[in-house]
């Protein structure tokens, strides 16, 4: 063979392979699609105390396991014991300012009565200077000044059934109904939930990690010092749009780990989510922004899908937030199907390389 044929030759088999594995890939993409871009995440729970203070005692290390409601650091607690301290007092003032509001009311009920006598007493008075004008024994002025006398002794009892009412009205109902004593209650139930809160206790199972503590530090509520990376992990791969166009929830998938080369785990697609940060529209009163690009071919958008592995529940537990898989997953069974689980098994071989 003339070699100008044998290079003919080479150039068509060439040409064969290129175009045979260019119609793979378009195929491979549609049909057995498979991600690089995957994850093992875990859920983090920030950590913070809800009340602020000066961290007294530390009761955990970083990385340390931890379990829900135990607890990781204390507070300095003596100013919340003193408000606790301030509370009991005032709620003990409560009770002490109903007793005096109760001889108020017993005082002013009194006066009621003492009033009633008195303008019982003058309109007796008033009746007998009356009778003895009519007959002028006595003069006109001492008939008006006794009348008079009479209308400010009326006046008197509805001064004091006033603070009866007024005293009935800031004593309150009775027992525990009393709003002053209601009101220290309160304070009293507040002050002791912030003291409880001085010991800040985890509020979900896992590892402890990032922890920026010291003893005498000034811990600020709300202010994250630590995080808990929680044991459940869940798996995400990122696909093209196009890679999901025949992707349904329940479809099988396959995963390998780079932490476990050369082995292959079952899996399922369990969710996909329903959009993107860039699809996001903030309902902020502007007018829309669109975006303008003179480039020919766009980058792909990718959806994040969400992967369960089968017969392997503990396995996520044991792996770090964060680690790299591979997915490949398998919309269409027969051929398509077989072929996705022979690239995958060969994918997890090269990871004994890197």
């Amino acid at each position: 063979m003339a070699p100008d044929q044998i290079f003919k030759r080479w150039v068509q088999v060439v040409l064969s392979i290129f175009v045979l594995l260019f119609v793979y890939f378009l195929s491979a993409d549609l049909w057995m699609p498979m991600s690089t871009q995957s994850r093992v995440l875990h859920p983090v729970v920030n950590i913070s105390s809800k009340v602020s203070g000066q961290v007294d005692r530390i009761y955990v290390s970083n990385n340390q396991r931890v379990d829900e409601g135990q607890i990781l650091f204390s507070l300095d607690k003596q100013p919340y014991e003193l408000a606790v301290d301030k509370a009991q007092l005032a709620l003990e003032s409560a009770a002490q300012t109903n007793l005096q509001l109760d001889a108020s009311i017993v005082s002013a009920q009194a006066k009621v009565k003492v009033a009633n006598t008195y303008v019982d007493e003058l309109k007796i008075e008033v009746d007998r200077v009356k009778r003895l004008i009519q007959s002028n024994s006595v003069s006109r002025q001492l008939y008006d000044q006794a009348l008079t006398n009479y209308h400010a002794a009326q006046a008197q009892v509805e001064v004091a059934e006033a603070d009866v009412v007024k005293f009935k009205v800031q004593r309150g109902q009775d027992g525990k109904s009393n709003l002053l004593l209601r009101q220290a209650q309160n304070a009293l139930q507040n002050a002791q939930l912030q003291l409880n809160y001085t010991n800040v206790r985890s509020e979900v199972s896992g590892h402890l990690t990032n922890l920026q503590l010291q003893p005498g530090k000034y811990a600020q509520a709300g202010f994250p010092i630590a995080a808990i990376v929680v044991e459940e992990g869940s798996i995400v791969a990122d696909f093209r749009e196009k890679s999901l166009s025949n992707v349904r929830i329940g479809d099988d998938a396959s995963v390998v780990f780079d932490a476990y080369p050369g082995s292959v785990f079952d899996a399922k697609v369990v969710a996909i989510d329903a959009g993107v940060k860039d699809g996001q529209i903030n309902a902020d009163g502007s007018l829309a922004d669109p975006i303008s690009s003179d480039r020919w071919v766009r980058d792909a958008q990718y959806m994040r899908t969400h992967i369960a592995l089968i017969g392997e529940p503990l396995l996520l537990n044991s792996m770090p937030s964060g680690a790299r898989a591979t997915v490949q997953l398998h919309p269409i069974v027969g051929l398509a199907s077989w072929l996705g689980r022979v690239q995958i098994y060969a994918l997890s071989i090269i990871h004994y390389i890197y």
